[in-house]
């Protein structure tokens, strides 16, 4: 896993900031939901990244 990695998982949770905010603003709940879902994903993805480069010699 790198840097690749590492920018995507960025992306998706950026992109779900987006997609909760775009719902907000327009009421959709199944969009601020969809949202959050990707920004937790993004963010679990990123924390199994850290612990992958912890343990690295």
């Amino acid at each position: 896993m790198g840097a690749d990695d590492k920018l995507r998982n960025k992306a998706q949770e950026m992109g779900g900031k987006a997609k909760e905010a775009a719902g907000d603003a327009t009421g959709d709940r199944d969009l601020q939901a969809e949202g959050q879902a990707d920004q937790t994903a993004g963010g679990l993805k990123q924390a199994g990244e850290k612990v992958k480069d912890a343990f690295k010699p």
